[in-house]
């Protein structure tokens, strides 16, 4: 006889059960966004993806693995997007405006929450927080060499590490008051960094 499924580890044996998990993760995303990790609970999660309550147990062993799992496939989702969309850019201005551009995409036209994730990691244990960490900074890395190179070629005053994470700060807050219908499209919005970061020249 065919031993069933231990509780709690991934199973993607089937397209149903992929598309479940991936249905699952999303869900998850977007409630620990709009609530916090601490206040959603399982059953939320399973509520808003109409599943029983101990349903997300059959894909993940527990609230905190859900969490990782969210961040972690949604920024490796947005770093394949990226990669995708430099491919073959070797001029540095409009590569960083193309990865502005992508990521204001992912986040306000897509269902990426993973970065708006990311001050959750507080809720995970060292171990998954020290891998999430490395994902971002692979994410990252495409927008730091490009800011290196702009700043080589005199176009921006300075590609320090903090000009990167005021970048993101800026970029990952625009959820919190962008709207489609206000006028300014994405194209405009990207205009807008890219004068604020390189002047005139953008």
């Amino acid at each position: 006889m065919r031993r069933g499924r231990k509780p709690g580890s991934p199973n993607s044996n089937t397209p149903g059960d992929a598309s479940r998990r991936e249905e699952l993760l999303r869900t998850a995303a977007r409630l620990f966004v709009d609530k916090g990790f601490e206040a959603t609970t399982t059953r939320d999660i399973a509520d808003a993806a109409g599943m029983r309550s101990g349903s997300p147990f059959y894909h993940f062993r527990s609230k905190q693995d859900l969490l990782k799992a969210a961040m972690a496939e949604g920024l490796e989702t947005g770093y394949r997007s990226l990669l995708s969309a430099i491919e073959g850019i070797d001029d540095p201005a409009l590569r960083l405006r193309v990865l502005i551009r992508t990521h204001l995409g992912n986040l306000l036209e897509g269902e990426c929450e993973a970065p708006l994730l990311l001050f959750e990691s507080r809720s995970l244990d060292a171990a998954a927080r020290a891998e999430i960490a490395a994902i971002t900074d692979r994410y990252q890395k495409p927008w730091q060499e490009t800011l290196d190179a702009l700043a080589a070629a005199g176009q921006l005053n300075s590609a320090q590490p903090p000009v990167r994470l005021l970048l993101f700060g800026m970029l990952n807050w625009t959820p919190q008051w962008y709207r489609a219908d206000g006028g300014q499209s994405l194209d405009q919005l990207t205009d807008c960094v890219m004068a604020l970061l390189l002047g005139a020249r953008g």
